[in-house]
């Protein structure tokens, strides 16, 4: 056990001291440097440093740091919340602010209970989600995500009514005579199913990532499947909730990625790059029916936290959100993801144990494999998830690697995130240490 008084994630393990960021750079109290190819956790979308966001806190602190929302609102949280509805897809009218993507996506089931609740829906207690998901750590969240290994040791305490229909995951799922449309229909299809097993009057909402983040690495929807999941919805009186705390806030190259779907779901939750690490927040957008029926109602949300709506998180969340849309961001991701995207089918295209390159914008994933031609995953026994994260701090790359991948169990992959400002240069600069580190673990490997 390591002599901190701090409870570490890992209590094994030995963390580098960060004691500066700049730009997409930390550095530690060593002095080495580490380049942030994963924001963090897709997190740090402006980076480290930022002189806007810094000025936009103290200037805040300087004015209110905190009042409870039960006594106040407060002017950052009103402009932020102008600002999300004004970008958000027609519909929405309100926004729930928290402080983070586990209380988000926890709101956002309460509220779809209590909104068929005051309806008189009693009777609806069931949530329907999708396997390889991840929505959270607090109770709630993870009983609706799949993620085994987070869940194994509280699957006693979790959430019963919760079932989970399969992931849209063309590289694994996908018929060899289907194309791409065919499998999103076919595969949004088993909601329908899962909501007639269940009782067409017992669902109270399905939730889903976007695209599929820390658990499957980057995996985007097949075309069709979310406009074939509204349409479901639509025919039950399910709400349809979409996760994007980690797609969202412009990392796919849209404020919103539900956007380049073209759909609208009736809640859509975010965080991590709403304010880039600076402050932590996250929020839940909501569409006006459901606010129309507590505001016809009760009138109260029966949730809350003590720092909801938080004056200088919204201060600093607002501050990220004008330089993303002053400095052109969203068209930065998108260009700069191209330039990603080329680089690692250059570099892995071909690579004997890079299976499948994929995602949008700046997030994208790779997917390893122990044989391109079968697909099968290396052993969990092999731990090669935890080789990568720690040969790429070597040579000086923060990735986010992930196990699990193709079942839950077997299968890894590499998700990528790095700061929207992100240079073309420094994008050349990430693959090479990509690269030199996944070439020392098969090295290391021996396979």
């Amino acid at each position: 056990m390591s002599p901190t008084h701090v409870f570490h994630r890992h209590l094994k393990t030995d963390y580098p001291v960060a004691v500066s960021g700049q730009g997409i750079y930390f550095t530690d109290s060593t002095g080495k440097t580490y380049l942030d190819g994963c924001g963090g956790a897709a997190v740090s979308c402006l980076g480290h440093g930022h002189p806007r966001i810094i000025e936009a806190i103290k200037a805040q602190a300087e004015k209110l740091a905190y009042a409870h929302t039960s006594f106040f609102t407060n002017e950052p949280a009103e402009e932020l919340a102008d600002k999300l509805i004004a970008a958000a897809p027609e519909g929405f009218s309100k926004t729930y602010f928290v402080s983070g993507g586990s209380e988000a996506n926890e709101a956002a089931l309460k509220l779809a209970r209590q909104v068929h609740y005051e309806r008189g829906e009693i009777g609806r207690d069931h949530f329907i989600a999708r396997k390889q998901s991840y929505h959270g750590n607090t109770l709630g969240a993870l009983s609706v995500g799949y993620n085994p290994g987070r869940r194994k040791a509280f699957e006693a305490i979790l959430l019963p009514n919760v079932s989970h229909i399969s992931p849209v995951y063309a590289y694994r799922h996908q018929g060899s005579r289907e194309d791409d449309q065919a499998y999103g229909l076919r595969t949004a299809q088993e909601l329908e199913q899962e909501i007639k097993n269940v009782g067409p009057d017992k669902v109270v909402a399905f939730i889903a990532e976007t695209v599929v983040g820390a658990t499957m690495g980057c995996v985007p929807p097949a075309p069709g499947y979310f406009k074939e999941i509204r349409r479901i919805c639509d025919q039950y009186g399910v709400f349809m909730i979409l996760d994007e705390v980690m797609s969202g806030m412009g990392r796919t190259g849209y404020l919103f990625a539900c956007q380049e779907d073209g759909v609208v779901p009736d809640m859509i939750t975010c965080a991590k790059g709403l304010g880039g690490g600076y402050q932590p927040i996250g929020a839940v957008l909501v569409r006006d029916e459901l606010v129309e029926t507590l505001d016809q109602g009760t009138g109260f949300f029966h949730h809350g936290h003590t720092y909801i709506g938080h004056a200088i998180a919204c201060a600093a969340a607002i501050e990220v959100q004008n330089v993303i849309e002053e400095d052109n961001l969203l068209e930065n991701v998108q260009t700069r993801g191209q330039e990603l995207r080329a680089l690692l089918e250059e570099k892995f295209g071909q690579h004997p144990h890079i299976g499948n390159i994929r995602g949008r914008g700046l997030f994208l994933g790779l997917e390893l494999v122990k044989d391109r031609e079968t697909k099968d995953p290396f052993p969990s026994s092999a731990k090669l998830a935890a080789r990568i994260k720690a040969k790429s701090m070597e040579y000086g790359l923060m990735c986010y690697p992930g196990s699990g991948t193709a079942d839950g169990v077997l299968g890894d992959h590499i998700q990528l995130a790095p700061p929207f400002i992100i240079s073309s240069a420094e994008l050349e600069d990430l693959v090479q240490r990509l690269e030199n580190s996944l070439t020392a673990v098969f090295k290391d490997m021996q396979v």
